[in-house]
């Protein structure tokens, strides 16, 4: 007893010593175990910043419950809108035209792995409008774009993340009106959340992928490059990056191990290693993330060897 208490001890204290050196590498983040939610390192985890395209978990989260609630297939093949164009600020790396056909298994791969904003506004289009009569009447009056962002909030909600506002389903900031908000503490609840899926776990684990869209008939290719350039590297297997000159340079990434397996008398305890690193507002996010993540398997060998105890996390959820 006297050797566990004298580890949590120690742990306090490296937590506090940790967090303090690794303060300059970003604005705020979080190194969280995933499967508890126990946060080993943060830095201003509950303060209110701008989070960019890190904003496209939720909406590939969103997409994908309500598939699998209605049984949707993803192979099915919708038509660009036009009003899809317009919401993606710019941000067309496909070069998606009104009228092209693609499928929303495409949509989101281009959304989660390269961040294309017309193929998040796209699948918010579509399954905003999807989700439009299941709601109550503020929802069937909004347009089909602003109930799918209602659902999104909804999530957030649903999971714990006070301090969280999105107003579009890529993260850019509007000229006016409400501005998109977060925390690293809430996008560390999002991605436990978004990562125990797992067909959202293989959609970011992708380093590239090749999807096609029908433009007048004519069935083009094109090559989707994972803009997380950490994506298999350390065991991580995803989760998304994002960049605004108001956020900086954001990443979360998500770092598995083999499993922790212990015998109790009889029976095998079989322990799952995962962390999940929320970085916002650096300069480098990917030194960032590499710094934080190697920390936090440290601060993770040294919890676990004190028996994962839940008080005296870095930050009070």
């Amino acid at each position: 007893m006297r050797n566990i208490v004298k580890s949590l001890l120690v742990g306090a204290v490296l937590l506090k010593f940790m967090s303090a050196a690794l303060a300059q590498v970003a604005a705020a983040y979080v190194v969280a175990d995933h499967t508890t939610g126990y946060v080993l390192a943060a830095y201003k985890a509950g303060e209110k910043r701008q989070i960019a395209s890190l904003t496209k978990i939720a909406t590939g989260k969103v997409v994908l419950d309500w598939a699998a609630k209605t049984g949707a297939d993803l192979a099915q093949q919708v038509v660009i809108p036009q009003q899809a164009i317009l919401e993606s600020g710019g941000i067309n790396p496909m070069g998606l035209q009104p009228n092209d056909l693609i499928s929303y298994r495409d949509l989101i791969y281009a959304a989660l792995m390269q961040s294309d904003n017309t193929a998040a506004a796209t699948l918010a289009y579509y399954v905003g409008a999807a989700l439009r009569p299941e709601g109550g009447e503020r929802m069937r009056e909004l347009g089909a774009i602003e109930a799918f962002v209602a659902q999104m909030n909804a999530l957030a909600r649903q999971l714990g993340m006070e301090r969280t506002l999105f107003v579009n389903p890529h993260g850019l900031e509007p000229r006016k009106g409400l501005q998109p908000y977060s925390t690293a503490l809430d996008m560390a609840k999002l991605t436990a959340y978004a990562m125990k899926d797992a067909a959202f776990r293989f959609y970011v684990s992708q380093k590239e992928r090749k999807i096609s869209f029908n433009r007048g008939g004519q069935v083009s290719q094109y090559l989707l490059r994972n803009t997380n350039d950490l994506v298999g590297t350390s065991g991580i297997d995803g989760v998304k990056t994002g960049r605004t000159a108001k956020a900086g340079e954001c990443i979360i990434i998500s770092s598995q191990r083999d499993p922790q397996i212990t015998q109790q008398g009889g029976t095998t305890l079989v322990t799952p290693r995962r962390l999940n690193v929320v970085v916002l507002g650096a300069s480098d996010r990917i030194a960032a993330a590499n710094q934080l993540l190697s920390r936090g398997w440290t601060l993770y060998d040294q919890w676990a060897a004190a028996g994962r105890p839940m008080e005296n996390q870095a930050v009070q959820r």
